[in-house]
């Protein structure tokens, strides 16, 4: 029998990722800070601890998706003494580069194994098991957390040996998912201020070489004013700071995601910021 899997924090995508690893048939512990938002999982079969020390005890996999680096540290360091010695910590939080480097070393000063592995996708494919999910760290620690990455996505794109690859990657990739759906914002804002219907542009790019699922997916989402959150603003924004903080430290020229970050931003002052990224078009 597979290890029972803890999975700290239960938010939009700890909790979708806790239904793919129960309806998997793993045994699953779940632990939130606001107990409310963990709750609901009783009823689905996962044991919901009272505290973290007491979800990950007996676990085999510990993962963790909570907000930033200083939660994950945070509660980490609380329950790590409880962590088995045979146990893998999946780091799947959004913490940038810093944030992996100072994860690492919290892993090491407790002698925890860990393997750095935050996911691409948003709260429906957490809720499918469709996530992909980039993973760097030791090869030696992949065949005990085979069941738990096959639960929680489709695919696994292994980003090499190097604990903190995987979060480096992740930070690309959630730059280009910004800068998409800002783009889609300001055609959509474009075709109506020509006296067009914004979804003649949507129809225009179907299926063409420009087109993509999240064009249609988040298109859609502003035509008809759907904000119900799957990426939030707030959050999208703590992660293009860590994108900043990135290229800053890489001498990588930021013009684009300055001002792409300028409209997320606008939007969430404007009363948006727990809205889906979707709401992004109201800056337009």
């Amino acid at each position: 029998m597979t290890p029972r899997v803890a999975v700290l924090g239960t938010g939009m995508m700890g909790s979708g990722m806790a239904r793919s690893l129960l309806r998997a048939g793993l045994d699953v512990a779940v632990w939130n800070r606001s107990a409310e938002r963990a709750r609901p999982l009783a009823g689905e079969g996962a044991l919901v601890a009272a505290t973290p020390g007491q979800a990950v005890a007996g676990a085999g996999t510990v993962v963790t998706t909570l907000f930033d680096a200083e939660s994950v540290a945070a509660v980490m360091s609380a329950c790590a003494d409880a962590v088995a010695g045979d146990a893998v910590w999946l780091q799947c939080t959004t913490v940038g580069v810093d944030g992996a480097r100072r994860l690492a070393e919290l892993a090491s000063r407790h002698g925890l194994r860990t393997l750095d592995a935050p996911v691409l996708g948003t709260r429906g494919p957490a809720e499918q098991g469709e996530l992909t999910v980039l993973v760097s760290g030791p090869s030696e620690l992949r065949e005990a957390v085979a069941p738990v990455l096959a639960a929680i996505g489709t695919r696994t794109q292994w980003a090499g040996e190097a604990y903190g690859a995987a979060s480096r990657l992740k930070l690309a990739a959630n730059a280009w998912a910004a800068t998409l759906v800002s783009g889609v914002a300001q055609s959509l804002a474009l075709a109506r201020r020509l006296g067009l219907e914004p979804q003649d542009f949507l129809d225009a790019v179907a299926g063409s070489a420009v087109d993509a699922p999240y064009v249609r997916l988040k298109g859609e989402a502003m035509i008809n004013e759907d904000w119900t959150p799957s990426f939030g603003i707030a959050t999208l924004l703590k992660d293009l700071d860590l994108v900043k903080e990135a290229m800053d430290g890489s001498h990588t020229d930021s013009t684009l995601l300055d001002a792409v970050r300028a409209r997320f931003a606008a939007a969430s002052e404007q009363g948006y910021a727990s809205a889906d990224m979707a709401a992004v078009s109201t800056a337009y």
